[in-house]
């Protein structure tokens, strides 16, 4: 572990110590007790009255965390000395490209209303909202906010093996698999 990649942890390890303090909380109407709304963040010791931990939007938040840290981890890891082409190469740039969509995402995530919530199996949508100022009487669409991560991790991994760099073999690698191949 080199030193940027120790710091990168250490941002981790905070992120995570700030998630779980401050997790999000849903909370239940005095009208309607079966639907919880997405009441913010708040200490985890000083909840509201009828409130829950939103653990779906937790866990979450604790993926994109260790996501991002893998991806920190791997941009961050130790090269050999190569001549200097460019500075960000394509794998990196997707890897850089994934974490920021899934900040994103977690900043914008899918809202729909609580009085179209049903119990039907596909949820309604309304539209993706900041996160700190959505509107009133919404609740996060945990059912699309999965899938949202699932694409975007999925798409990055593609990405990242599409941009691979291939260098050919050289002189001598040749060589041994001829002879490898030669015992045989």
């Amino acid at each position: 572990m080199n030193r940027h990649q120790g710091i990168a942890l250490a941002v981790a390890v905070i992120n995570v110590l700030l998630i779980t303090l401050f997790p999000p909380v849903d909370q239940f109407s005095v009208a309607a007790t079966s639907i919880p709304v997405f009441a913010g963040f708040y200490f985890v010791l000083s909840k509201p009255p009828l409130s829950v931990i939103n653990t779906d939007f937790l866990v979450i938040e604790m993926v994109v965390v260790l996501v991002n840290l893998a991806i920190a981890w791997l941009l961050l890891g130790n090269r050999p000395a190569a001549p200097a082409q460019r500075r960000l190469s394509l794998q990196s740039a997707s890897l850089l490209f994934t974490g920021v969509n899934l900040v994103l995402m977690l900043l914008f995530p899918p809202m729909e209303s609580v009085f179209a919530v049903t119990k039907a199996a596909i949820p309604s949508f309304e539209g993706f909202f900041f996160i700190f100022a959505q509107k009133p009487a919404h609740v996060i669409v945990d059912t699309l906010l999965y899938l949202e991560i699932t694409f975007i991790l999925v798409n990055g991994a593609f990405l990242w093996l599409i941009f691979k760099e291939r260098k050919p073999p050289s002189a001598e690698e040749i060589r041994a698999a001829m002879r490898q191949y030669q015992q045989r």
